[in-house]
């Protein structure tokens, strides 16, 4: 089941993402940075636990990113990884957004759903507002991709 993620949520959430980040495969969550932008999150919930979760943010005018995109191991290749990027698509179509872009690590996932590498400097505002603060910066091995809506 996909649903918005809700407080009950968040150590979960954050458990999910910083087991992947110990592999440096993604950046580690908060719990503060979780709690203040939870309202972004969605969740795949299977018999009480969170199986996967990716947020929707919007970044600038017209510009949304989904980031957080995680599932569980021994869940994956099932079909929770489309359905949250879907989910995520879906929502910014509604708000308004004309691009969704995301910094993967996984750019052929990405590709089925019509996302394109692009430069890093097409997303000042993402870099200056985020990616300034992290470890990785200016060095980030991340590819930056975008699809249109």
């Amino acid at each position: 089941m996909i649903r918005k993620a809700k407080i009950r949520d968040i150590k979960q959430i954050q458990g999910l993402i910083n087991y992947f980040a110990k592999m440096d495969l993604m950046l580690p969550r908060s719990l503060n940075e979780l709690y203040e932008h939870l309202r972004d999150f969605w969740v795949v919930e299977e018999k009480n636990k969170i199986v996967g979760c990716a947020a929707l943010h919007l970044s600038w005018d017209k510009l949304a990113e989904i980031k957080s995109l995680a599932v569980i191991k021994n869940r994956q290749r099932r079909g929770i990884g489309t359905m949250l990027v879907n989910t995520c698509l879906e929502e910014a179509r509604e708000l308004g957004a004309k691009e969704v872009f995301v910094l993967t690590y996984k750019p052929e996932f990405f590709k089925k759903f019509g996302f394109r590498k692009i430069k890093h400097s097409f997303l000042p505002h993402k870099i200056w507002a985020e990616c300034i603060k992290c470890p990785k910066f200016p060095n980030c091995q991340e590819i930056a991709m975008v699809r249109r809506l």
